[in-house]
Formats: C-alpha cells, sequence, structure tokens
C-alpha cells in the first residue's frame, strides 16, 4: 500500500468519527500505519483545563494516576501556547539549555521533572485549530527526532483532524427562525400557535387505586388471645349474629375455676370469723377485711366471665368477610383491637385512590373519576369523587399522598368487586393547555429556586 493510501485511510477513518471521543480514538491508535512512535495521546479542551480523552493502547485511564497527574499539569502550561503549527520538542535540547524553550517559556525545569520516566525524548504536539480556537490536541511520543515522513503525513493530515473535531464538538443545528415557514405563513403559524396554547383542557391525575367497600365494618379482636378456629372463609356471606372466628379460651376458663375456688375459700372464712366473733373481739375486725375479700374476688370472676362471652366474634350486619388466608391466622397470637377481617356490603363499593403529593390538583366534591382495572383495562368504571383528605398520607408503595375516595356509578359494580386493584384518573377543574403542559416544571423550577 502507497503512502497516499494510508493518509487517504487514516482521513476516512477520522470523517466516520461521530463523536469526539471516537475521533481521538481513531487518532491515537490508527496513525501508526503513516509514521512510528511509541505512544499517542489526544487531548481536549475542558471546561477547568485539558481532559486526557484517549491513549494508543489502552481502553481506560484513571484520572487519578500520578502519570496523569502529571500529564495534565504539563499541558496547563503547553495549552496556552500551541497556536497553529506543529511543535517539535526535544528533551536533551531543553535539559542542555537549562531553561524553557523560547515557544513554550512555562516548560521550566520543575515542570518537566519527571518526563524522563513518563516520556521518550521527543515529543510532537499537533493542534487541532478551526476558526483560531484550539479545540485539541494530538501528542506523539518518539524516540527519534522526526523524518520527513512524519512531517509530511503531520502535514495533511492535522487539517483534517481539525474539521473533523470541529465537526464532532459543534454539530450545527437548524434554528426556530429558519424552520418556520416565511412572509405572512410565520405569522399565521405564531399565532395559531399561540390560540393552541390558551385552548381550555380538564386537569388529570393518575394514581393507584383499589375497589374498597364504602360502608365496611372492620372486624377487630376484642381481647388480647390466640385465634382457635374460623368459622367462615375469605368472601363468604355472613348474616348479622353469624360467627365469624373463636379466640382460644383455655386460659380464661383456668382463671375463671381459680377466681371461682378462691371466693369459696373466702366466703368459708367469712363464715368462720362471723361465727368465732360472738366470743372473740379480734375475730370481729377480720369480718370486714374478708367481705371486701370476697366482693373484689367476684368483680374478678365477673371479669373474667365478661372475656369469656368475648371470645367468640360474631358479624355485627349481613355482607360478606372480607380477609385473606385462614392459615395466615390460624394460631396467630393477636392483641385488642387488632384488625382481622371486614364484614363489607358486596353492593355497596367505593374506590380508593392515593392521589401523590407531587401530582396533587384542585379537587372538589363530584368530580368525575374514571378507574381502569387491571382485570379490564379497556372497560374503565366511572365513579364520582366523595371525600378527599386535608394530610397526606404514606400510600401502601410507601410515597406521600392524599387519600381519595369515590363511590362507583351504577352499572359498575357488574365489572369490579372489593379487592381489585388498577388505576384511577381523577378529573379537575379546566386550565390553558399551557399551564397543562407546564405545570410540573414550573412547580419543580420553584421548587429549586425558591423564585
Amino acid at each position: 500500500m502507497s503512502f497516499d493510501d494510508v493518509l487517504f485511510n487514516a482521513e476516512s477513518r477520522c470523517r466516520s468519527a461521530l463523536s469526539f471521543q471516537s475521533l481521538a480514538f481513531v487518532i491515537a491508535n490508527e496513525t501508526w500505519q503513516a509514521f512510528d512512535y511509541r505512544q499517542a495521546q489526544v487531548w481536549r479542551k475542558g471546561a477547568v483545563g485539558p481532559d486526557l480523552l484517549a491513549v494508543s493502547g489502552l481502553a481506560t485511564l484513571a484520572e487519578d494516576s500520578p502519570f496523569t497527574v502529571w500529564a495534565k499539569r504539563l499541558m496547563r502550561k503547553v495549552w496556552p501556547l500551541l497556536g497553529e503549527t506543529v511543535h517539535a520538542l526535544d528533551l536533551a535540547a531543553i535539559e542542555a539549555q537549562d531553561a524553557a524553550p523560547p515557544d513554550f517559556p512555562g516548560l521550566t525545569p520543575d515542570v518537566i521533572d519527571g518526563w524522563d520516566e513518563w516520556w521518550p525524548a521527543h515529543l510532537l504536539l499537533v493542534p487541532l485549530v478551526r476558526d483560531g480556537e484550539c479545540l485539541g490536541v494530538a501528542l506523539f511520543l518518539r524516540d527519534d527526532a522526526p523524518d520527513a515522513r512524519c512531517e509530511q503525513a503531520l502535514a495533511r493530515l492535522q487539517s483534517t483532524w481539525s474539521y473533523c473535531a470541529w465537526a464532532v464538538a459543534a454539530p450545527r443545528k437548524a434554528s426556530v427562525r429558519h424552520a418556520m415557514p416565511e412572509g405572512r405563513w410565520r405569522w399565521g403559524v405564531a399565532v395559531a400557535l399561540a390560540l393552541l396554547l390558551m385552548v381550555p383542557i380538564r386537569e388529570t391525575a393518575l394514581a393507584p387505586a383499589e375497589i374498597i367497600a364504602l360502608k365496611g365494618v372492620a372486624i377487630a379482636a376484642p381481647i388480647d388471645g390466640v385465634i382457635k378456629n374460623f368459622d367462615v372463609v375469605p368472601n363468604q356471606l355472613v348474616k348479622a349474629g353469624a360467627l365469624l372466628f373463636s379466640l382460644d379460651d383455655t386460659t380464661l376458663r383456668n382463671r375463671r375455676e381459680v377466681t371461682a375456688r378462691s371466693l369459696e375459700v373466702a366466703a368459708a372464712e367469712l363464715l368462720s370469723a362471723q361465727q368465732r366473733a360472738f366470743s372473740d373481739s379480734k375475730a370481729s375486725s377480720e369480718v370486714a377485711v374478708l367481705q371486701g375479700r370476697i366482693a373484689e374476688r367476684r368483680a374478678e370472676l365477673r371479669a373474667v366471665e365478661e372475656q369469656l362471652r368475648r371470645v367468640n366474634i360474631v358479624a355485627p350486619r349481613d355482607g360478606i368477610a372480607v380477609f385473606g388466608d385462614v392459615n395466615d391466622w390460624q394460631g396467630r397470637p393477636v392483641t385488642t383491637g387488632e384488625r382481622v377481617m371486614q364484614v363489607a356490603d358486596p353492593n355497596d363499593l367505593g374506590v380508593m385512590m392515593y392521589l401523590p403529593v407531587a401530582d396533587a390538583i384542585t379537587l372538589d366534591e363530584g368530580a368525575d373519576m374514571r378507574v381502569f382495572l387491571h382485570v379490564a383495562p379497556l372497560s374503565p368504571v366511572k365513579a364520582t369523587l366523595t371525600q378527599t383528605s386535608y394530610q397526606s398520607v404514606l400510600s401502601p408503595d410507601g410515597v406521600a399522598s392524599y387519600r381519595v375516595r369515590g363511590t362507583l356509578e351504577p352499572g359498575g359494580n357488574g365489572v369490579s368487586r372489593i379487592g381489585l386493584k388498577g388505576t384511577a384518573k381523577v378529573y379537575g377543574d379546566s386550565v390553558p393547555l399551557v399551564y397543562y403542559l407546564l405545570r410540573r416544571p414550573l412547580a419543580s423550577l420553584r421548587e429549586r429556586s425558591g423564585l
């Protein structure tokens, strides 16, 4: 392959680069076919100084490595003095003069300290310049001074590299002015766009939702205990007064027996004290104490019997028993007030929606709602908003949200049932389209800036 073919292939690969990073990789790793070098580096103009993009033979390079730190310190001295021509630096010549080169006064002996450790003796600096701006620089490290072949290749490749660096660093974009029609059509489009942004549209919000019973009665444990058995299964129809579940009464029955025996003993002691009181004045003083003890035992016995009457929990109304699996509760200890199930009317359904605080909109009672259930996403159920919470709570997903309740309109009960989940869409007041589109960005901007 001739020398011109080699340069043509190198230029073609550079012109096919789509980013500065890929261009730097091509320059660092594929220029060796044109001339020899030990290592190549490509630097780019960064926000706070030169940035090392590519090193020949390396995929990545640590930013905090000793070599990178030393090279960045050196490049900060060299960069402002690059100009537009190729520069060749010789370490031996700099050390012999014991002073910085005339073109690079910043390369003092203390700055180049470490050159012989990291780099060979000869350095070629090829600025990538376009319209007087230095976009980057390619470094080629050689053991020998550049020869005629090297100088000829760099003279041709520098212009190609500079053009490609400018092309990928500052891509041209068509302005809005040129994209719009000319003449009166431009004003017509602007007016139409302004009118379109003022079109009124109803605010909406989407949030997770669940079908609930509006007037369901929570069934909680009346006392501390362990659930003994269930007399119903999930979603079973029950009548008012029907037994739902029972608590284990072994401990309470034992306490009742012990309390009853203690009451009998106290009654016997009282009778004995009353008989001895006729002849012993000391025994008469014990009568009042024993009478108080009997009253205490009777009160304790009544309390135990009252708890025994509460171990069987019955349904307070007609409905269905809503709870999980029986095996999840069988033999499980519960505390007073702990909710076990719910008795709800299957025909009195509503929707519970957890509206995130970030998506909250102004809602009034009677607002329209649509519920898209997961089981029937193509058959939305209509609902009417009846209640919104003033304070936010954590939703089941752990998001600060407002609880929004609504009633299902007639006809929705045939599709929905208690416990089904989906997504609800609630409708607010009418606002201009521009406000509808920019409400969230404006809220985020105000939250961040405080303006």
